[in-house]
């Protein structure tokens, strides 16, 4: 689709129309919001950003099917899915199998390319995060269990983002490499001067590009979050690491069984599924431990460290 299609009408007095909805959506004004924007999309049939506000302003109302008719007219508008409406169809039920429930690449680069200068404080005033410092202890403690030094050669910084775990991590490695998805996150990194290299790309395929047995270090804060199916990344991880090296990483987690996709569009990850899936790609778990991130709304969102050996 052309970028026109995307982020504007073409016509200035509809696109004002996306900021009085967005105000009305604001206040749960859904009635509100959701007339407006059928009057938006009826003239300006092509603009995704209004259909997919007319999905939120539906499901605001309670009406699933026409949320979902509305998302899906935005996912067809716009395939590479910036605006996470596959998501948000997923969410609400009766998605097909196949894509539509995956988290998008460009999904993840919009959001967090908008998010870059904001991130770090957002992350630690607002959510009181602490992936990074929950995922130093554990891998102290990992290994403490296995006898060895907290010393590392190559380590890979999944989903790096600003930085906030290679500040933590760079010490005690080697070498540090850092990967994800959003240029403008990388730019922050960069900045830090503590990564040997920094790669915009998705975590799984930089994963997958590494020389078997290459590295010593995986780290993954609060990155994980962002993927349903985490067997490629074990799959990768195992065959990147070299014998003794470790795969550490946070997840969200639920009480029930396989991978839930939260309100908050992040996937959640049940603790036996990930341990079953460490089984099968050969990873032994060095530990797994309940331990909660960040929070939402003042509530410590439920979530799992865990540490990793390759054999």
């Amino acid at each position: 689709m052309s970028a026109a299609a995307f982020d504007t009408s073409g016509d200035p007095v509809l696109d004002r129309r996306l900021d009085w909805a967005r105000a009305f959506l604001a206040e749960a004004d859904f009635a509100a919001a959701a007339e407006l924007l059928a009057e938006t999309v009826e003239a300006a049939p092509n603009f995704a950003a209004a259909w997919f506000l007319l999905g939120e302003a539906r499901e605001g109302q309670g009406e699933g099917e026409a949320a979902r008719e509305a998302y899906g007219r935005a996912l067809a508008l716009d395939p590479a899915d910036r605006l996470g409406a596959g998501l948000r169809r997923a969410r609400l039920g009766g998605a097909p199998e196949g894509a539509e429930g995956v988290m998008s690449a460009a999904y993840v680069r919009t959001l967090f390319d908008q998010y870059a200068d904001r991130f770090d404080t957002a992350l630690r005033e607002k959510l009181a995060y602490r992936g990074p410092e929950l995922l130093l202890e554990a891998v102290r403690a990992g290994c403490d269990a296995l006898g060895r030094e907290l010393r590392f050669g190559a380590a890979l910084d999944l989903g790096c983002g600003t930085g906030l775990a290679g500040v933590l991590f760079a010490p005690l490695v080697e070498r540090l490499d850092g990967v994800d998805l959003s240029p403008a996150m990388l730019e922050k990194a960069r900045a830090l001067g503590l990564y040997a290299a920094l790669e915009a790309g998705e975590m799984g395929a930089a994963l997958g590009a590494m020389p078997a047995g290459g590295l010593d270090l995986v780290i993954a804060a609060d990155a994980l979050c962002y993927v349903g199916d985490l067997a490629p990344i074990f799959h990768a991880a195992r065959a990147a690491l070299a014998p003794g090296g470790l795969f550490a990483f946070t997840l969200e987690t639920h009480e029930g069984e396989g991978v839930l996709l939260r309100e908050t569009l992040r996937y959640a990850h049940a603790e036996q599924y990930v341990r079953a899936l460490a089984q099968h790609v050969g990873l032994a778990v060095v530990l797994l431990e309940r331990a909660s991130t960040r929070s939402e709304k003042s509530v410590p969102v439920p979530g799992l460290v865990g540490v990793l050996a390759a054999d």
